[in-house]
């Protein structure tokens, strides 16, 4: 298979795609379906989509674009937040009304990419990944951005410091012209730990990254040679979407339609050899700390340890503790006499596990939803666009919550059919609509607002306002709201 080696002299602009669909079921319970892991700060200040958007940050060999990020209708204000938080705001935020994994989500961002006729290379990252090199990292993708302009799919195979049963695995084939990148032979499955310390040893062997650079075109001729179905669904979705604000909807029932494959299966797999398509694939070698973080051990390998091989964060206390992972988010977390333990502390709940069991916590989650508990999808903190929300106390026909809202945000105006609610100010100026009346409320002011009357709280000031709001009715959940206006656009 061979590919233009004459790219243009005006090489094309790179535009990260950051797939951020993932849920993160063996993080919990730091990770919840509805604020999955790419949205926390599991290895620094910035969380992992931050970090992901400013993995590039520098980079020399070609101009990098605004990214493109693909990711759940569920979560899309917190990113779209998150990112411009990070300075890094995106072109567009592509919303996926139901997860059909990565291979139409990347078709959606392709023809996004591609509108205006625009052929530009897309970088590929999964938005949960761990780099600690960045500077190994840059080096990697300008490899790949060379063949990549030419045509070719670049994949990058991660240079292996262990046999590891947990990845799928590159094989590399003949090396092309420079020596360093080399066609890709075969993708094999996640092997068994007699095979993985084969592979390692036998040095034709990499991890797969899930990382992968090509031209807009190429990715879309790609699909519609091996995947005809996905690329369809994903055209007519993309041509019945339409623009709103930040966001990119597509046209949800053709979505729905769509069948569900990986990048993998539905297309790099079948590279290698004579597949008809005249497509390349190469593979670049990288070494660059990188990790997919998709467990807990995963967290404990990539992070900073002390001398007794423990990472802790938070208000934690060890002793005669070694090789454990403690993370503790509000209260003081002590281990004695432990080793090789994860112990994970939230607001509403606390998690411990050996070790070499935590790819099991998907098993907790699952049970959680199958009981129909909310820890399974939401934490007691519950981020909004207009600010956040935290669950502190509550019983039979109560509850309180300490809401903040941002400066110039409001809620949605809104009744409540079984509820009634008392609103007290401890910082801030608040504007309230209650029916017909609208009026400040300083702090340390109150007000009640009524079961069935419409209502709306507005901070018109330029600091957060922070209420305490006590509920009081037969029904507390969250789906007991009728919202008549709403500026973010939710029913």
């Amino acid at each position: 298979m061979a590919w233009n080696n004459n790219p243009d002299p005006a090489r094309p602009t790179i535009v990260p795609v950051i797939l951020s669909g993932g849920s993160g079921t063996r993080l919990w319970p730091l990770s919840r379906e509805q604020y999955p892991k790419q949205l926390l700060p599991l290895t620094g200040a910035d969380s992992l989509l931050q970090a992901t958007a400013l993995r590039l940050d520098g980079f020399q060999g070609a101009a990098v674009a605004a990214p493109l990020v693909v990711c759940n209708e569920e979560y899309r204000f917190v990113t779209a937040e998150q990112l411009r938080q990070a300075g890094r705001p995106a072109r567009a935020i592509v919303l996926e009304p139901v997860g059909r994994n990565t291979a139409p989500a990347l078709t959606l961002a392709a023809l996004v990419a591609a509108r205006d006729g625009l052929d530009p290379i897309l970088l590929v990252m999964p938005a949960d990944h761990v780099v600690t090199d960045c500077a190994a990292f840059q080096g990697a993708i300008a490899a790949g951005a060379e063949h990549a302009a030419c045509g070719a799919v670049a994949t990058f195979g991660i240079v292996p410091d262990r046999p590891e049963t947990g990845y799928g695995y590159i094989k590399a084939g003949k090396p092309v012209a420079d020596g360093v990148v080399r066609h890709i032979e075969a993708f094999v499955e996640k092997p068994d730990l007699a095979t993985a310390q084969r592979y390692v040893a036998g040095g034709e062997y990499s991890w797969n990254s899930g990382i992968f650079m090509l031209r807009a075109s190429v990715w879309l001729k790609a699909i519609r040679h091996f995947r005809p179905d996905i690329a369809g669904a994903c055209e007519t979705a993309f041509a019945g979407g339409a623009s709103d604000a930040d966001f990119f909807r597509v046209d949800k029932q053709a979505f729905v339609d769509c069948p569900s494959d990986s990048i993998d299966y539905a297309v790099m797999e079948k590279l290698p050899g004579d597949n008809g398509s005249g497509i390349a694939a190469v593979v670049v070698p990288m070494a660059a700390g990188w990790s997919d973080v998709g467990a807990w051990d995963a967290l404990w390998q990539v992070a900073q340890k002390d001398e007794a091989g423990n990472v802790a964060r938070g208000d934690v206390i060890l002793h005669d503790t070694r090789n454990t992972l403690v993370l503790a988010d509000g209260r003081l977390v002590a281990c004695v006499g432990v080793d090789d333990v994860v112990v994970v502390e939230t607001p509403d709940a606390v998690m411990v596990a050996r070790k070499d069991h935590t790819q099991d916590v998907k098993q907790v989650v699952a049970r959680l939803k199958a009981a129909g508990r909310p820890e399974a999808n939401l934490h007691r903190k519950v981020y909004r666009p207009w600010g956040c929300y935290d669950s502190i106390d509550g019983g039979e026909r109560f509850q309180v919550k300490r809401i903040i809202v941002k400066p110039g945000a409001s809620l949605s105006l809104q009744m409540h059919h079984h509820r009634a609610e008392h609103w007290v100010v401890v910082r801030g100026t608040a504007r309230v609509t209650r029916g017909e009346e609208v009026f400040l409320l300083a702090e340390n002011q109150s007000t009640y607002i009524p079961l069935g009357v419409k209502h709306r709280l507005e901070n018109p000031g330029l600091v957060p306002l922070e209420i305490i709001e006590v509920q009081s009715g037969v029904y507390l959940g969250e789906d007991d709201i009728v919202r008549f206006q709403d500026s973010y656009g939710r029913g």
